[in-house]
């Protein structure tokens, strides 16, 4: 099984940008480019506590552990099932950013890794 280790590498990232949008607020920096950043940022903090309670989810559960190596991400790592949340995150259809982040918070991952086993 995982350990959690690596997920401190995503909170970081994501301290790290809200960190530098907080810098960037305090400086009036451009406005686009600070709204950009909010965009990533909400969708890395979207993507994060996806992968997070499916690696946990995982944890307890043999089949999803299974399927993830089935569809050709490797061992049941945070950084493997962050890459097939993310990869999946990318495949959806979406209209916009705020539809984007809210198929990522509306989607049960855990449902769709544990559906098909197929490589993707």
């Amino acid at each position: 099984m995982g350990t959690l280790g690596p997920m401190d590498e995503y909170a970081k990232e994501i301290g790290d940008l809200a960190a530098q949008i907080d810098a960037m607020i305090e400086e009036e920096a451009d406005k686009k480019e600070i709204a950009e950043l909010q965009m990533q940022l909400e969708i890395l903090r979207a993507l994060y506590r996806q992968a997070t309670h499916l690696y946990e989810a995982g944890d307890r559960n043999e089949e999803l552990r299974e399927s993830l190596a089935l569809r050709g991400y490797g061992d049941w790592t945070m950084d493997n099932v962050y890459a097939f949340v993310y990869e999946t995150s990318v495949d959806m259809p979406v209209d916009g950013h705020h539809s984007f982040i809210g198929e990522i918070r509306d989607t049960d991952f855990g449902r769709l890794l544990a559906g098909s086993p197929a490589a993707g």
